[in-house]
C-alpha cells in the first residue's frame, strides 16, 4: 500500500478542485481513484485528482468501494451524501459529511476556539468579526469583478454602498447574537432585491424548496460553499458544533457560519445571473467553481477563522 504516502501534498487552501458525481461508481485502481460511468455502449473510466481535491459531492445512483474512501481519507477529502443536483432530496436533510480520520492535525486553532467559546461575550465579538468579515468580501469582489460588474454587481454603486455601510455599523454595535442574526437576515433580504432587480427577476421570495431557477441554484451553491466551510474546519481540527452565530444546539452549526463568509459575494450574484441566463446546473456549479478558485474563496475562509482563533484566545 505505499501509493497512500506517495501523494504529493498540496495544502488545502490551495486545492482547486470539487466533484459532484451522479449514477456512477467509485472506486480505486492502481493507487488511483477512478469513477465509472454506465454508458449504453461502454463504460468509461474517469480519473479523479484527489491530492488537488477538497470535497467529493455524492449525488442520486452513486457508489463507493471501501478502497476509494480509504484513499480519500489519505488525501483529506471530504466526502458528502447529496441528493439530486447537489442538494438533499428533502429539505430539512442535511448532507452528512464524512471526515477523514486522522489524529494528526492541528490542536492550535481548537485550543484557541476553546478558550473564548465558552464566554458569551468574546463569542458575540468573533461573531461581529465574521459578520464584518464578509461584509469586506462582499465590498472587495463585487468592486474588483469585472464579469460581475457587468452585470450591475458593483460595490461602488450608491444602493449596494448604502447597505454595505449601514450593516458594518450595526454589526458592530449589536449586543447579542439574536441581534447579529436577524440583521443578517434583513441585509441577505436586501441583496436579494437588489439581485433581482440588476437580473429583471421578477416577483423573487427566497424558498429553498421552490422549483425557480434562482431559489434552486442558490441551493446548489449554498452547499458547494458548506463543503469548503467543512473541509477548513477539519484541516484546523476544529469541530463542527462550536458555532459562533447560528443554533448550538445543532452539530454542524459552525459550518454554516464560515459559509456565510463567501455565500452572500459569490453564490449569490451567480445564482441569479446564472438563472437569468437559463443556464444549466452543471454550468452553474461550473462557473461557482471558477470563481472559488478566482478570488481565493479556501484561503479567505482558512484566514478569517484563524484570525478568529487568535483574537478570541487574546481578548
Amino acid at each position: 500500500m505505499e501509493y497512500l504516502t506517495d501523494l504529493k501534498a498540496i495544502l488545502h487552501s490551495k486545492r482547486a478542485n470539487i466533484f459532484y458525481l451522479e449514477k456512477c461508481r467509485i472506486m480505486q485502481k492502481d493507487g488511483r481513484v477512478l469513477y465509472l460511468t454506465n454508458e449504453r455502449k461502454e463504460k468509461q473510466y474517469w480519473n479523479i485528482p484527489i491530492a488537488n481535491t477538497t470535497v467529493i459531492l455524492l449525488g442520486t445512483g452513486t457508489s463507493i468501494t471501501q478502497a476509494a474512501v480509504r484513499m480519500l481519507a489519505s488525501a483529506g477529502v471530504l466526502i458528502g451524501f447529496s441528493g439530486d443536483g447537489g442538494t438533499p432530496l428533502l429539505a430539512a436533510n442535511e448532507i452528512e459529511w464524512l471526515s477523514p480520520q486522522s489524529e494528526y492535525r492541528p490542536t492550535e486553532y481548537v485550543q484557541q476556539w476553546l478558550s473564548f467559546w465558552f464566554k458569551d461575550d468574546r463569542r458575540l465579538s468573533i461573531a461581529k468579526y465574521f459578520q464584518i468579515s464578509r461584509l469586506n468580501f462582499l465590498q472587495k469582489i463585487w468592486c474588483n469583478d469585472r464579469d460581475l460588474q457587468n452585470e450591475g454587481f458593483d460595490s461602488n454603486e450608491s444602493d449596494i454602498r448604502t447597505i454595505i455601510d449601514a450593516s458594518r455599523d450595526f454589526f458592530n454595535k449589536c449586543r447579542s447574537v439574536t441581534d447579529l442574526l436577524l440583521f443578517e437576515a434583513k441585509t441577505t433580504k436586501q441583496l436579494y432585491k437588489i439581485a433581482a432587480r440588476r437580473t429583471a427577476t421578477e416577483d423573487f421570495t427566497r424558498d429553498s424548496s421552490a422549483t425557480d431557477k434562482a431559489n434552486v441554484f442558490l441551493n446548489h451553491g449554498n452547499y458547494l460553499a458548506y463543503g469548503l466551510s467543512a473541509c477548513t474546519l477539519w484541516v484546523l481540527g476544529i469541530p463542527h458544533g462550536f458555532a459562533v452565530m447560528h443554533g448550538k444546539t445543532r452539530r454542524g452549526a459552525l459550518v454554516f457560519d464560515v459559509a456565510d463568509l463567501v455565500k452572500d459575494a459569490v453564490i449569490l450574484p451567480w445564482a441569479f445571473i446564472c438563472a437569468k441566463e437559463r443556464m444549466a446546473d452543471q454550468e452553474f456549479r461550473q462557473q461557482c467553481l471558477l470563481n472559488f478558485t478566482k478570488h481565493k474563496v479556501l484561503d479567505f475562509m482558512f484566514d478569517t477563522v484563524k484570525e478568529a482563533c487568535r483574537l478570541g484566545a487574546q481578548s
